[in-house]
């Protein structure tokens, strides 16, 4: 079933407040499950709005035999870093740390970042990111300043600039994570089967999944295929405007591989069901979907802005697993406009009253 749900509710002049709801501190994951794989997965009937309560586990047995599950193989890299001003107001002189968090790369040596303190750091100045003991391990120039701390930085070239990033970086764990990142979030927060380097945030529906589980969907019959979406500003962005038609994301780059166009085209002609693995792959299938106006899915790179929210009609993927998300985002609205607003957030109600963990160390909904 693709389309739109049925809907409980006019989705003329909905507004980003509709999309709000209440959620204690104590039900956001600060850490991952103790085991990878072990959460818990709130079931719902896109159809009804019926919920079952389950468990991660259990997700082979309630997938069907031909189905095409469509994950997201986009890799984190560690893009948080500390800089230092080298070049302040034309003079030189060291300075405080300035966070720096880098959502995108757009050239060679060119790369779109939040910086904090954004006050301090002008056009012309540079950064010197620094190794443990103290040398240059990076050095950058702003070329740019944007909105809300927006640069863009040109880094001086260097023989392996994403080496320089494991050594120095660090893990972008989400604001909501009141902790610093620990070695265990380069493994945890990461899915395991991560290969194209490019994400500033992990597409958190895939984090659940283990070697294990990927080997009891395929024993069952069901397929996977792989596409990528570097997620960034787009996905996580909070929204500074009001109305639903003022929202406008951020790109984000995407990639459909010949083989998993090849395997989506035939599941449709198949009438198999096509099941998104996390809201990038919605985005990108259905961003695809649109640039395809009805034909096949031809392999191709590119950049999505889509925004999907209540109203939108969905033309490939006909079941969704997500986690929780956070209030008045677009990807609750994404959800919304997936399984109609008033019952997700029924469904995310029921979610708090039995205490599932919310957002991206969190627990897990199917809806299908």
């Amino acid at each position: 079933m693709t389309g739109a749900p049925q809907e409980d509710e006019s989705v003329t002049g909905l507004c980003v407040g509709d999309f709000d709801f209440a959620l204690p501190a104590e039900l956001i994951a600060q850490q991952p499950a103790a085991e990878r794989g072990m959460s818990r997965m709130l079931m719902m009937n896109r159809a009804t709005g019926g919920l079952r309560d389950a468990r991660f586990a259990d997700f082979p047995s309630v997938l069907m035999a031909g189905d095409l599950l469509v994950l997201n193989d986009s890799r984190v890299i560690p893009a948080r870093l500390f800089a230092r001003r080298t070049k302040v107001r034309d003079r030189q002189e060291p300075s405080g740390l300035i966070e720096v968090l880098l959502t995108e790369s757009i050239g060679e040596n060119l790369w779109r970042a939040l910086v904090k303190p954004g006050k301090k750091v002008g056009v012309g100045e540079r950064l010197a990111f620094l190794s443990p003991s103290g040398a240059i391990e990076l050095e950058a120039e702003v070329l740019e300043r944007g909105e809300f701390g927006e640069r863009l930085l040109r880094f001086v070239p260097v023989k392996d600039f994403f080496a320089s990033l494991d050594r120095i970086g660090h893990i972008p764990l989400p604001p909501y994570i009141r902790r610093e990142d620990a070695d265990t979030d380069r493994e945890r927060y990461q899915t395991v089967f991560s290969r194209e380097r490019g994400s500033v945030a992990a597409p958190t529906a895939g984090l659940h999944f283990t070697p294990h589980m990927l080997d009891a969907l395929r024993t069952k019959g069901i397929e996977t295929a792989h596409v990528t979406l570097h997620v960034g500003l787009g996905t996580f962005a909070p929204l500074r405007v009001e109305r639903l038609d003022e929202v406008r994301l951020h790109q984000e780059r995407y990639t459909l591989s010949p083989v998993a166009a090849e395997a989506i085209n035939r599941a449709g002609k198949e009438g198999r069901r096509v099941v998104a693995v996390g809201t990038t792959v919605m985005r990108t299938l259905e961003h695809c979907a649109l640039q395809a106006a009805g034909g096949g899915l031809m392999a191709h790179s590119g950049a999505t802005d889509i925004f999907i929210s209540p109203g939108f009609e969905f033309r490939l993927a006909g079941a969704l697993l997500t986690n929780f998300h956070l209030p008045k985002s677009s990807l609750l609205m994404l959800v919304s406009a997936f399984a109609g607003r008033k019952r997700v957030l029924l469904a995310y109600g029921h979610a708090i009253e039995k205490k599932y963990r919310f957002f991206s160390y969190g627990d897990c909904m199917l809806i299908s």
